[in-house]
């Protein structure tokens, strides 16, 4: 796929990255509108869109903490993120299944990588469940071994890559 714009999201865009969490992730993992519009008022240099033919089709967001690995609590409480924290989170990549496969999911995190690089994080950190373990290494995170996240009743892994 060419021609797909990595950018930073607008207010606009957030019913859009609700509907495509909504697709991507169950009912008791899928971050809520509401929840989508607090992070967006909170941390909204956090979050990137693909976009494709002037359609959303991915996008990936998160917060800042001091913590090595991302606790389940910050998810819902924005209070909770630390602008300057040293580590910056993925709460969610998502792609639209149609438009997964073709390196769409690849062009956000590299983005967010080099966004968090830009601004002087020391390492990106995120939980992926099993089968996306291998994936997440390919861009040379390591795996931390399994998470104490009970985020949406699913079992999740804790991932770190580290900048020095």
């Amino acid at each position: 796929m060419n021609n797909i714009i990595i950018r930073q999201a607008t207010y606009e865009d957030i019913l859009t990255i609700s509907k495509i969490e909504n697709i991507c992730f169950n009912e008791l993992e899928a971050a809520t509108y509401q929840e989508f519009e607090e992070r967006f008022k909170t941390f909204s240099e956090w979050f990137l869109v693909a976009e494709y033919q002037h359609q959303v089709i991915g996008f990936i967001n998160g917060g800042s903490t001091n913590d090595d690995i991302l606790k389940d609590e910050l998810y819902h409480d924005t209070s909770l993120h630390i602008k300057n924290g040293i580590h910056q989170c993925v709460f969610g990549l998502d792609v639209l299944p149609q438009y997964r496969h073709n390196g769409v999911g690849g062009l956000l995190l590299n983005e967010y990588i080099n966004l968090a690089k830009k601004h002087q994080k020391q390492a990106v950190i995120l939980t992926c469940k099993d089968h996306l373990i291998h994936y997440y290494q390919s861009f040379g995170f390591k795996h931390l071994g399994p998470s104490l996240s009970t985020h949406g009743n699913a079992s999740w892994n804790d991932m770190i890559l580290y900048f020095r």
